[in-house]
């Protein structure tokens, strides 16, 4: 087994080598980033797809058909995951038992079970391992994260979040076999365009208790998975949650609404409102001698402009975290959060009723391969070689 040079960590060395495993959309774009110097100390030594068509480089940059060679071949330092969803456990625990720093794109794993198994293989806490969460270096979302973490807001008490922006055409859900079906993806708008807002969902406001959702499967699409969804949260004080996303509507939504007992803050369309109590809700109902009266507030619209670094700034942590030891911003074990509230989503309207929080993970497992085994779903085109490692995923 060929174990990579994890003696690079420190700040001596002068650059990291980087394999990207996949150059579907996002795998060709870091690619690009990092070619155009726009990643410090960070070069693309290495490549792999299943398309050899895909894997015109410089002579310099090594090309590989099979995730296997590229990882024992000795020529990266660390590997980029940027495959189909279900491959993301197999090649990540390939890379991690192989010595290998590890940066593996959303999600971390399609299901619960497969993320335990993905994180379990990270053994060597000298190897870093982040996850491409790029949305947390939004000041908008580090500034909701901060102001609920201050207590400026009080206790929350309710969430809206209408994330309807993600509007896709039938076209490109054709545009790859694996797209939008249980056995090339596992899911549809929770698994693919979701997991950055249930990342920040989870990051801002912590793990509910228990979630009763409704996702209609192909509603807007020629599809057999969700492409609509709505979901209700309970947390453990009492607040509630609703989580509702489509790829379907245009034109489509982001707000993100919510109230605590100093007031409330409201994201939409890049403006961050807060409007604050001066005196606690739950204390002026008490104290107030007047039927219909509301807390004094004031109206504050916080100055922010902006979305940060995004994937960029998360490559360069990545390769801050390897070459200098800086704390990520995104470590992968993190991931299962997002891909359990999915799961959880997606189970409760399968189900037809409310789940607990922490979801059984070899009970969705299960239902999950009740569903590929039982998909009659054809699609025009045929899948991708790269989704067949679909099947090892499950073990």
């Amino acid at each position: 087994m060929n174990k990579v040079r994890l003696g690079i960590i420190g700040t001596g060395n002068k650059g990291l080598r980087l394999g990207i495993v996949g150059l579907g959309n996002m795998g060709a774009a870091h690619a690009r980033s990092v070619l155009e110097g726009k990643i410090p100390r960070m070069e693309l030594a290495a490549v792999c797809d299943t398309n050899p068509d895909k894997l015109e480089f410089d002579s310099q940059v090594k090309t590989f058909t099979r995730s296997e060679e590229l990882i024992r071949s000795g020529a990266v330092d660390a590997v980029l995951i940027a495959t189909p969803h279900y491959s993301h456990t197999t090649i990540g625990i390939d890379a991690l038992k192989n010595g290998l720093h590890v940066l593996v794109e959303k999600p971390i794993s399609v299901h619960k079970a497969d993320c335990e198994r993905l994180i379990a293989a990270h053994t060597n806490k000298r190897q870093v391992f982040a996850a491409m969460f790029n949305q947390r270096t939004d000041p908008f979302f580090q500034k909701v994260r901060k102001l609920l973490r201050s207590g400026k807001l009080g206790e929350i008490r309710r969430v809206n979040w209408i994330v309807t922006n993600w509007f896709r055409t039938e076209a490109y859900y054709a545009s790859g076999g694996w797209r939008a079906t249980w056995a090339g993806e596992g899911g549809g708008v929770l698994l693919n365009q979701c997991p950055h807002n249930l990342d920040l969902f989870q990051w801002i406001f912590g793990m509910p208790k228990r979630v009763r959702a409704f996702c209609t499967m192909g509603r807007y699409h020629n599809i057999e998975v969700e492409d609509d969804v709505t979901a209700y949260f309970e947390y453990a004080n009492g607040a509630t949650a609703v989580f509702i996303a489509s790829t379907g509507e245009a034109p489509g939504t982001n707000r993100l609404e919510i109230a605590g007992e100093r007031g409330r803050v409201v994201y939409e369309n890049d403006e961050l409102r807060f409007m604050r109590n001066e005196v606690e809700m739950s204390k002026f109902s008490r104290t107030s001698k007047q039927a219909f009266a509301t807390p004094s507030t004031w109206d504050v619209r916080i100055p922010l402009s902006g979305h940060g670094g995004q994937h960029n700034e998360i490559l360069c942590n990545f390769a801050n975290a390897i070459l200098d030891n800086a704390p990520l911003i995104a470590p992968a074990q993190e991931g299962i959060h997002s891909v359990e509230l999915a799961n959880a989503i997606l189970f409760s309207s399968l189900q037809g009723k409310t789940i607990e929080f922490p979801l059984d993970a070899k009970a969705y497992e299960r239902k999950l391969k009740q569903l590929v085994a039982g998909s009659k779903f054809k699609k025009p085109q045929k899948t991708e070689k790269s989704a067949s490692d679909f099947a090892q995923s499950f073990r």
